[in-house]
């Protein structure tokens, strides 16, 4: 089965399905496993822009004037013939549309099988892992990884319930200029892992929120983890921006603990790296009780506010 994968997560899932061999193209985004960065890409970015706040303000401008973020090389994808085409409906901010795929894929002969995900919660994400093995012809493999990773999600519940204290007032960002509150599955992530989501994030997406806010919300614990960005170019972008600095020497001085996690392979993708992403929290909301996450070195926080701020 020849398969284009047009989402870093849909990727990360064919990868843990064992069809990394069955990939013939990705998206610009794919970047795990490393095999992915010789195949050809599909889809590209229609702007330039370096720091968070350059980059929202170019999304911002072409979503209102209905111009598309990123584009799809229809012709290579053709000429790829895949029998398998992974798309999402979710988030237009973050790849190329699914209308747009299933548009460009109506014209193709023979027609590719499309799987279309738009998971909003911990569930939708595993059940996209069933979706995508039943489409590939590996529903065993998939049943086999989704156990496994729910099995994970139980085991921090478990260790959960059992906290000896009050559970911190925790916000979880992921853009920070301006501040994004992580919507969709954070919620879960949160609550499972012993915070208290102050964000009050439950059934909501993403949404764009001000510093002030943020202060107003009083949080003992904030994450920062930018969708898209690994953890060096978070700081490096935090430490340009002064309205971000001032705003979190204004959260130290309330006695706010933070951390920042890499935002491109933890937090965002709904792939199974959630279950890390739920596990390196956990363990730094509560490091006593819960143990360390098995993640690369360079994936993990954690980073002093003083880091940040001076």
């Amino acid at each position: 089965m020849r398969i284009a994968s047009l989402l870093a997560s849909s990727t990360e899932i064919v990868a843990a399905l064992g069809l990394t061999d069955n990939l013939v193209a990705v998206s610009h985004c794919c970047d795990w496993p490393p095999q992915v960065h010789n195949l050809p890409s599909l889809t590209s970015a229609l702007f330039e822009a370096q720091t968070a706040r350059d980059i929202d303000k170019a999304v911002r401008e072409k979503l209102q004037g209905q111009d598309a973020i990123y584009a799809l090389d229809a012709k290579a994808l053709a000429a790829l013939k895949p029998d398998l085409v992974i798309s999402q409906a979710l988030c237009d901010v973050c790849a190329v549309s699914g209308a747009e795929v299933s548009q460009v894929l109506s014209q193709l002969t023979p027609l590719p099988t499309l799987v279309n995900l738009e998971p909003y919660s911990l569930g939708d994400i595993l059940e996209t892992i069933t979706l995508i093995g039943d489409a590939a012809g590996v529903s065993d493999r998939a049943a086999a990884l989704r156990a496994s990773l729910q099995a994970r999600i139980d085991a921090v519940a478990v260790r959960t319930d059992s906290l000896p204290g009050p559970q911190p007032r925790t916000v979880l960002l992921d853009w920070t200029s301006p501040p994004f509150i992580g919507g969709h599955w954070m919620h879960e992530l949160i609550t499972l892992a012993g915070g208290q989501d102050a964000g009050n994030t439950a059934d909501r997406p993403s949404r764009t929120t001000s510093w002030t806010e943020i202060l107003a919300l009083n949080p003992e614990r904030l994450v920062i983890a930018p969708c898209g960005f690994p953890v060096p170019r978070t700081i490096e972008d935090i430490a340009s921006d002064s309205e971000t600095v001032s705003a979190l020497r204004h959260l130290e001085a309330q006695g706010c603990q933070l951390t920042v996690f890499d935002g491109n392979r933890l937090f965002s993708r709904s792939s199974p790296r959630i279950v890390d992403s739920l596990e390196a929290l956990a363990h730094w909301l509560w490091p006593a009780h819960h143990p360390a996450s098995d993640i690369e070195p360079e994936m993990g926080p954690v980073h002093p506010l003083c880091a940040l701020t001076n």
